[in-house]
């Protein structure tokens, strides 16, 4: 799953964007599209670690 795992997280990242675009377009409470954008970020921030060089 080693090799996978950055593909996937960087799949979800796009997808939860995605979603908060289109959140944002309908007018979805200010609270919830923060939450999706947040959510996005961190999955984009973590297939960016996971590839990283080096040891934890």
């Amino acid at each position: 799953m080693g090799g996978y795992a950055p593909i996937l997280l960087f799949a979800l990242a796009g997808i939860l964007l995605g979603g908060t675009w289109s959140l944002y377009k309908q007018g979805a409470h200010k609270g919830v599209v923060i939450v999706a954008g947040v959510l996005a970020l961190l999955s984009a921030a973590g297939g960016v670690a996971w590839l990283m060089p080096g040891e934890a």
